[in-house]
């Protein structure tokens, strides 16, 4: 058999890729030029073939090992790889302990520098950064309004809303973040809208008594589902920064000193309007954790969450860019 190499793959725009990986208790390897993953059962070793021109981002769970040739060619392919605790989280470096948020980026190829040096010009700015948040935020609205609609069809039928509470709420948050004259106060709209979206959620779905506890925290299958589901989304923000060249610690809204602000900032735009729903869908219905992992990679799919983040990165920062 003729070995494939990286070179002769044709090449994918992340932002069209369908694949996400979370692995657990198997050692993902080289074999004759395709980067497998393998299990071992009884006596025998089983390969799995990950497609790796069609690959976004690889979780390697607990139990992992991987090879210097299969990171080798994942960095070919710019596939974002992150290792973590059992369940997707919380999300390790390799060598450098625990981190809010790390992922190990392709290092192949120089990174295009058009939308960096226009994010550059934004985040030393305090006005300019502020405006930023802004659109990022609304920007985030929009998402949920788009997805939330009862003719997206982004759910099944045991999550809907009655549309003109929605569009109400929206408009509320859409006026309180432009009227906040600081990132301090963005982050208090933020946070009090937030509940406000639990709260609708636990409603459209009937889950009660629901508290948010993060970094495993949370028992229940909703808060266990919302920290599996966030990493996913961690996932594509981070592959979405890599792609446009921009550093996961120039942050807008997470804070300057948080060296992968931007991936939270950059997840945020679609992890309300489809995680968060898909959470508690999956929690009521008792699925499992591939279930619940196949259905977010699938609403990522049918609403092209990828492909919203990056344009909408590059608005913000073409935008800036003008003002620069």
């Amino acid at each position: 058999m003729k070995n494939i190499v990286s070179s002769d793959l044709k090449t994918i725009l992340h932002s069209k890729r369908a694949n996400i990986y979370y692995l657990e208790y198997c050692r993902v390897l080289v074999n004759g030029g395709r980067v497998e993953y393998v299990t071992d059962e009884g006596n025998q070793s089983l390969y799995w073939n990950i497609p790796i021109a069609n690959t976004t981002s690889i979780l390697l769970g607990t139990g992992t090992s991987v090879t210097q040739a299969a990171m080798r060619e994942l960095s070919k392919a710019g596939v974002m790889v992150g290792f973590c605790g059992g369940g997707g989280t919380p999300l390790y470096s390799s060598t450098e302990g625990e981190f809010d948020i790390l992922w190990i980026s392709p290092q192949s190829e120089y990174r295009p520098t058009e939308y960096l040096q226009s994010w550059f010009s934004l985040w030393l700015s305090d006005e300019k950064r502020l405006m930023g948040a802004k659109r990022l935020l609304q920007l985030r609205i929009d998402f949920i309004q788009k997805s939330w609609a009862r003719n997206s069809r982004t759910f099944d039928e045991n999550f809907c809303f009655e549309t003109p509470s929605l569009l109400s709420d929206l408009a509320q948050y859409r006026q309180e973040v432009q009227s906040a004259t600081t990132i301090m106060g963005i982050f208090s709209v933020e946070a009090h809208f937030t509940k406000q979206l639990y709260k609708m959620v636990c409603r459209a779905v009937d889950y009660h008594s629901f508290t948010r506890m993060k970094q495993g925290l949370g028992k229940d299958p909703a808060n266990r589902n919302l920290d599996y589901g966030n990493y996913l989304a961690y996932g594509l923000g981070a592959t979405a920064t890599w792609v446009l060249g921009l550093p996961h610690g120039l942050s807008i809204l997470h804070g300057k000193t948080r060296r992968g602000g931007l991936v939270f900032d950059a997840a945020d735009l679609i992890k309300d309007a489809l995680v968060l729903p898909q959470a508690f869908i999956s929690a009521i219905q008792g699925h499992d954790d591939q279930e619940f992992r196949m259905s977010c990679i699938r609403n990522f799919l049918n609403r092209e969450a990828l492909d919203y983040m990056i344009d909408s990165l590059k608005e913000i920062a073409q935008k800036q860019g003008e003002y620069s």
